[in-house]
């Protein structure tokens, strides 16, 4: 019986295979990738808002702390908007005729809040507390980034399961002084064994270091 494909198919064939392969492998990598980029996880893109405010303003150039907006931030689990009455507290006098806070002057005479797009969001199954994190001498930067530096907030930290734990297995690297923690640039001491003891000190001091609790355990987080 005479052949009836030519010997070179067989050639072709294992090609094709070997570029199935590598297309799956490639298409894989991808993909991979392409989940944890900073467009899917909602990194560095700046969310728009009602109304433009900038952090680097407020904070960095004129030196609001953290709580006089986020007033609850130290006492409860979630931070907190700040209410109208806090922005007209001071834009009653600043800036009080300009058209960029006509919507906050609104929301004072109407009653109704504003609209803001949440930028860090974690889904329902997962729970955090900024009051434990601040009093365990976490810092505010430590997940929102510099926000002194930002006009338009955006994320930036991808509040993934992987980043949070990365940070709770090696939470020594994290702690600052309490005192420290609403500041933005912290340094701590740069000779490493200034900074060692230092941190070893606090993670004493704050608790964080206790052997019986499994901080990582999987019900700290998924209650």
């Amino acid at each position: 019986m005479s052949q009836i494909f030519h010997p070179s198919i067989n050639l072709i064939a294992k090609a094709m295979v070997a570029a199935t392969v590598i297309g799956i492998i490639g298409i894989s990598i991808v993909a991979y990738l392409f989940v944890r980029s900073p467009y899917m996880r909602g990194t560095t893109i700046a969310r728009e808002q009602p109304v433009f405010f900038s952090h680097e303003h407020h904070v960095g150039e004129l030196g609001l702390d953290c709580r006089y907006c986020h007033v609850n931030v130290e006492r409860s689990g979630f931070a907190g908007v700040p209410s109208t009455d806090i922005c007209m507290g001071c834009h009653s006098q600043v800036w009080a005729d300009s058209p960029a806070i006509a919507p906050v002057k609104e929301s004072m005479e109407t009653g109704q809040s504003i609209a803001w797009n949440r930028v860090n969001a974690l889904p329902d199954y997962v729970y955090f507390n900024h009051s434990i994190h601040l009093n365990k001498g976490i810092g505010c930067e430590e997940c929102h980034g510099r926000v002194d530096k930002m006009g338009w907030t955006r994320k930036e930290s991808p509040l993934s399961m992987e980043w949070c734990l990365s940070c709770h297995r090696n939470r020594a690297d994290h702690v600052r002084p309490r005192e420290e923690v609403f500041t933005m640039g912290y340094e701590p001491p740069a000779d490493p064994a200034q900074r060692e003891a230092l941190q070893k000190a606090l993670v004493a001091e704050y608790h964080v270091d206790v052997e019986q609790f499994n901080i990582t355990d999987c019900s700290i987080c998924h209650r």
